[in-house]
């Protein structure tokens, strides 16, 4: 069940405030002036860094976990707001325990810092304990996030012209605001960059870690007193293609002026997969869970002079094969794919490999319907090789990396981008189950998060490398 409370109340969800034994009337005589003492100092904290105004939502998850939502207004308009969440270990309900790691998600296209990353906390086909967030804040790491700005919009909308000036940049800020709201509460509870031996790890998956680089070029130009993150964590994504790669720069940009062609007839909404990208995602997966054994209405645009699928194999196409959503236009990598699968004799994903069936059905009914364009068309235009505003001092990021990529995704393509920085601290950790050769069959995109074995894979890797720096 979830409460709100006013900004007052939400001094004791931030701050882990231990209230000493005695005499009832004392006990609460004393806690309330301790509250407000706090409260005036983390509302000068807020209205310092622009974030007044705040109310808290508190999601218990089980296992002393909760989950904390509030929305941050960072823009005058209908839709300029951002929901931060934070997943953490409570000392007892609405207090939070102390941590010195913590980590702040940004989710990629489609899915929201929820699906994306607590995924398990929408959907009943998944073990109540099994999501990264979940994961690493029972193992005392300080989980925060937010959903970018693209994911508040309903789908009644219809007007999309708010978006025209939304861009990375955008995204940027808004990562930087709610990275200043985590330091700050984080500090008023004892943690926080200034206090001894506390980290923040910025983890970016997917389109999310296009904004973590941009986010990380942007700071290193700071003083280090002013610099947010100590660690960061680029999830299965490419930001510069390695030289080598010229034919996947070459698909880059192929993408790039079909997205740039729809801007300059006006568009400002829409993805690699059009306009609403996030609509016939969510419709493949309601087929296959409404509908599994029908002939899918959705196959024939993209399966040409193939039998008919199923609903139900056709969501396993649509993850195991998403190169061919993309067509005539080509995918990021060879093969890339969200989960991977196993054929049947003509070659078609049949089955899933990793991530089971019905979990995956669900996350496909997770997805936005919305996107705004313009931060396609600038991630495909740097990863044409054109020059764009984000990467100008990438040397000069020095923080401790570690890459995590699926091999049936972004996989290796994503390493070579680590190595622009300026970092000496670079770990590579690639899933991987079969040879290079054999990547369209691969640990997939998505299967980092909804995979069986993501725990042991993928999760407990970045907790020992987070515990470790």
């Amino acid at each position: 069940m979830r409460r709100s409370l006013s900004l007052l109340c939400v001094v004791v969800l931030f701050l882990g405030m231990r209230v000493e034994a005695g005499a009832a009337t004392q006990g609460v005589t004393r806690e309330q002036t301790e509250q407000t003492v706090q409260a005036q100092a983390l509302s000068r904290s807020l209205l310092a860094a622009g974030l007044p105004g705040l109310v808290a939502k508190r999601e218990p998850l089980g296992g002393s976990l909760a989950h904390y939502t509030w929305k941050v207004r960072v823009g005058a308009g209908a839709y300029d707001v951002v929901t931060l969440h934070r997943v953490v270990r409570e000392s007892i309900p609405w207090i939070p325990a102390r941590t010195s790691r913590a980590v702040f998600m940004v989710h990629g296209d489609l899915w929201g810092f929820v699906p994306a990353f607590l995924t398990n906390t929408r959907v009943s086909t998944m073990p109540s304990d099994q999501s990264v967030a979940g994961f690493l804040a029972s193992h005392d790491v300080d989980v925060w996030g937010l959903d970018l700005r693209w994911v508040g919009v309903p789908e009644s909308e219809v007007d999309f012209r708010f978006m025209a000036n939304w861009n990375l940049e955008t995204h940027v800020k808004d990562l930087g605001t709610g990275l200043t709201l985590a330091d700050a509460v984080r500090k008023l509870s004892g943690g926080g960059r200034s206090h001894g031996n506390n980290r923040m790890f910025l983890l970016g998956w997917s389109r999310g870690a296009t904004i973590g680089y941009a986010y990380l070029d942007a700071e290193s130009q700071r003083p280090r007193g002013l610099r947010r993150v100590d660690g960061f964590i680029p999830m299965d994504m490419v930001l510069r293609f390695a030289p080598e790669a010229a034919e996947q720069r070459g698909w880059a940009c192929d993408r790039y002026e079909a997205l740039r062609a729809a801007r300059s007839q006006g568009r400002t909404e829409g993805g690699l997969l059009g306009p609403a990208p996030g609509t016939p995602v969510r419709l493949i997966g309601q087929l296959a869970d409404d509908a599994p054994n029908a002939p899918s209405p959705l196959a024939a645009p993209v399966l040409v002079a193939q039998p008919t699928p199923t609903n139900r194999q056709f969501a396993v196409i649509a993850a195991g094969a998403t190169a061919a959503l993309f067509a005539p236009l080509q995918p990021l990598t060879p093969g890339y794919h969200l989960a991977a699968s196993t054929p049947d004799a003509t070659g078609l994903p049949y089955k899933t490999a990793f991530t089971p069936e019905a979990t995956l059905f669900d996350y496909l009914q997770l997805a936005v319907p919305y996107q705004s364009l313009n931060e396609v068309v600038e991630t495909e235009a740097q990863l044409c090789g054109l020059d764009v505003p984000y990467d100008d001092h990438l040397k000069d990021v020095k923080v401790p990396v570690m890459y995590v990529g699926a091999a049936g995704g972004v996989g290796n393509y994503g390493e070579y981008s680590v190595r622009l920085l300026g970092s000496t601290d670079v770990t590579v950790h690639t899933v991987r189950t079969r040879p290079e050769a054999e990547r369209a069959l691969d640990y997939g995109h998505a299967d980092l998060f909804l995979a069986r074995d993501a725990r042991a894979r993928v999760w407990t890797p970045m907790l020992q490398w987070i515990q470790a720096h």
